[in-house]
Parts: structure tokens; sequence; C-alpha cells
């Protein structure tokens, strides 16, 4: 049974978008309809506001920390068309790279394996996904763009695990995948994207959803023997691919929810998913032996949790 450890009184003056936690779990950054992105020291159960970070002129829909590898990078996305990336030097937070190349609202930001690179992944509603990776040589951030990657618009991005399912007894000596990145769109698909020497192709499209995706995720591939990514929609459903090869994705109905779904997370060992929607709860599922998915716990939230209604094309 899950329950509540602490609560955090962000101080927000509007609706939060999302909340994550850093690599070690010692910083909460959130993001708000106010503007704002908040980043919060976390010690014995007690917190502090270490950043309020203003630089976007619309509601900050995601926010996602890079590996520390990286140092201390907070990448946040908006309605406002922009990305922007906060690095935090010496405890103070500056604006470390700001990205304006969408022509509508940004909905998604999720950084890649850090075995891949310094690598950020965005989509918009305007139907494209970019891709900005840091050039270490040059100091500089390169952008490469996937044009016409959802029609009407894109919610949610991805990264495949930078090594796959049970490296160890493949081989001695691993070397990274090939990049993947899977997306969720307004057209109703999941697609899955590779890259191709200096370009991005669509590698699968995967139909079964009956109305808008909202949210994708690749699963961890920790002791997996094959891969997993949970997609969830405003058809009420939240669907698993199973793949053993990432070229043959075969779909199962998790469950069918009261409302609409708006989020699913994986746990770092990627055996248990969180879903959350617009019924208000976080319900936690598991895969038993027999491969069907059953939950294994049911919060009720204490307030509206609407995560990404808002979003206008």
């Amino acid at each position: 049974m899950v329950t509540i450890l602490n609560t955090v009184d962000t101080g927000h003056e509007d609706m939060i978008h999302d909340a994550e936690m850093d690599y070690y779990g010692l910083r909460l950054a959130t993001c708000s309809s106010d503007n704002s992105v908040k980043v919060y020291d976390l010690k014995n159960g007690t917190h502090s506001l270490a950043a309020d970070l203003k630089g976007h002129f619309g509601p900050v829909w995601q926010i996602a920390w890079s590996h520390p590898r990286y140092g201390s990078l907070l990448a946040s996305c908006s309605y406002d068309r922009k990305v922007i990336i906060w690095k935090d030097q010496g405890g103070e937070w500056v604006k470390y790279y700001e990205y304006s190349n969408h022509d509508s609202s940004v909905n998604s930001v999720q950084w890649a394996p850090a075995d891949f690179g310094l690598i950020l992944a965005c989509c918009s509603s305007d139907g494209s996904i970019s891709i900005l990776t840091y050039q270490t040589e040059l100091g500089t951030w390169d952008a490469k763009k996937i044009p016409n990657a959802h029609t009407i618009g894109c919610n949610a991005v991805s990264w495949c695990p930078a090594y796959g399912p049970d490296p160890a007894f493949i081989s001695g000596q691993s070397q990274p995948t090939v990049k993947r990145l899977v997306t969720g769109g307004c057209d109703n698909l999941v697609k899955i994207w590779r890259e191709d020497g200096d370009r991005w192709i669509e590698e699968n499209k995967l139909e079964v959803h009956s109305d808008w995706v909202r949210d994708v995720a690749w699963a961890p591939s920790l002791g997996l023997h094959r891969s997993y990514i949970a997609s969830c929609s405003q058809d009420r459903r939240v669907i698993i691919w199973t793949s053993e090869d990432h070229t043959n994705w075969t779909p199962a109905v998790l469950n069918t929810f009261d409302d609409v779904v708006w989020n699913v997370s994986w746990s770092l060992a990627g055996n248990i998913l969180a879903v959350s929607g617009g019924d208000n709860k976080v319900s936690l599922w598991k895969e038993n032996i027999e491969g069907q998915w059953v939950c294994i716990s049911d919060v009720k939230g204490q307030g509206n949790i609407t995560t990404g209604e808002q979003r206008a094309l």
C-alpha cells in the first residue's frame, strides 16, 4: 500500500503541471500555469525553496532533470513556444540555454540516457520534434528537427534505454544501442523514431488508441527480457506495448479507466507502472507471472489533478 510521506506547499499561484525529483532525490522541481519553475531542497522530511525561476511567458507544462554526470541542469517547456535549460552554478540558478524554434506550445521535454551524451528531446503542438545536442568541443548546442511528426500536434516524448534487455547475458562488453524515441500525438498514434546517420526516421507507427495520446513512457531495461512502452490516451485506456526486437510490437490493454488518463511513469527497475488521470487517482500496476497486469495500489488525491488538459494548439 502506498502512503503519503510528505506534502510540499509550493507557493505556486496557479495549477501545477509537473513535479520531478532529481537523480539523488535531494531536490524537487515544480512548474505551473503561473509561468514559473520552482526548485526545493529536500532534507529529513522538510523542504526549503532554493530557486524561483522566471523566464517563461506562458504556462510551463513539463520539467526534466539531467543526469548529474552533466551537472545540475533542469529543462522546462512552455506554452510560450520556448524550451529553457537552467543551470545551478554554485547555488545560483541561471538560464544556460534557450531554444525558441517551435511555432506553437512545447508540451514535453526529456533528457536522453546519460551514455548517449547531453541530449534533450522536445515535442510541440506544431507537430514537430526537436533534438538538442550539446557539442562539448565547441561548447554549443546543435538542433535537429523532425518535422510533421504528428498531425495536429505532439504531446509526449520518451527515450529508449541506452542498453537493450539483459546486456550482461548477451555480451561481456555491451555497447549502447541505437538512439530511439517514442512519441504520442493528437493523431491518436504512438510512433517510434530511430536515429539514422544525421537524421531521424519513423521506425514504427503503433495504432490502437482512438483519441489523443497524452503520454508515453519507455521502460528502463534493467533485468527485463523484452522492451516495454506504456501509452495513455483521452480514450481512457492505457496500452502496454512489448517487443523482443524493437521491430514487432504487441499491444495489450492494461485497463480502461473512468476518465481521461494524463500520465504514465515507470519505476526505476521498470517493473511497476504508475498511472494518473482525470479521476484524481494514482494507481500502481505490475505484471504477474501469467503476463497479466494487476493493480497493486490505488491512491485518491486530495486535490484536482490536471496535468495536460490546458495544453492548447
